[in-house]
């Protein structure tokens, strides 16, 4: 089911699908100060309003100009104590965070650009506890071809839809992109179990900005009802996949 009113600092069609999805895995453990992973966290949009939520927090990062820009920003909001950086990149994670260390993982918008998604996920999962979840945000396919396909990009569109990985090629920014049997297929290779999948942005990035402007609660309402079903969830800018670690 999708879920219900959007939790974090500043709800908005582009990161209230996930934080609605975190809260109610923050709610299920209340009061418990969790371990937090953020793999490619950056400046902290998440890490710093889970730290003022009492967890503490540790952001991997290739940016060291994110991770200052996370340190001051930590400190700002009076809880630098609870937000540890670490300079690293995605393909590096394995050797930068301790095995089942973590309660939560968050891991956004990484697989698309790192040079081994595998290895990443498998040390993401290595990373948790038994019973720890992973919070996964990845670029959709489906999204990209029909941006494309919109905009007139019509062969950038076609090379889009038939590379196996959803590249345009050696001058995309991206890597690769995903739709919800990829991206869940590899979460499962690594042993972590998907128990939800939402869309992210799934109207956001279509409509013009003078609508999105003029009512944003009802566009933030509108995601936030169709982000769990197909066929709007698969057309989202973005798949968050929410998955946990069972054994």
């Amino acid at each position: 089911m999708a879920p219900g009113a959007a939790a974090g600092p500043h709800p908005s069609p582009r990161t209230a699908v996930v934080w609605a999805v975190l809260r109610t895995e923050l709610d299920r453990r209340a009061g418990e100060p969790l371990t937090v992973l953020d793999v490619g966290g950056g400046t902290g949009g998440f890490a710093v309003p889970l730290a003022q939520a009492g967890h503490r927090v540790t952001v991997v990062d290739a940016s060291p100009d994110a991770l200052a820009a996370l340190t001051r920003r930590a400190a700002e909001a009076g809880v630098g104590d609870r937000v540890r950086a670490v300079q690293g990149d995605g393909d590096a994670l394995a050797g930068l965070v301790e095995p089942a260390s973590a309660d939560l993982v968050l891991c956004h918008s990484v697989l698309e650009v790192v040079d081994d998604p595998a290895t990443v996920v498998e040390a993401v999962a290595t990373a948790l506890r038994p019973g720890g979840a992973a919070s996964v945000l990845v670029a959709g396919q489906a999204a990209a071809v029909l941006g494309r396909a919109m905009n007139g990009h019509l062969d950038v569109a076609a090379a889009l839809l038939a590379d196996a990985e959803g590249s345009a090629g050696p001058r995309d920014t991206l890597r690769r992109r995903y739709d919800a049997a990829s991206a869940t297929a590899l979460l499962d290779t690594a042993g972590l179990q998907v128990e939800e999948i939402h869309g992210v942005r799934v109207f956001a990035d279509l409509i013009p900005a003078a609508a999105a402007e003029g009512d944003p609660q009802a566009l933030l309402a509108l995601e936030l009802a169709a982000s769990a079903y197909p066929p709007y969830r698969d057309l989202a800018a973005q798949l968050h996949l929410f998955a946990r670690r069972t054994s």
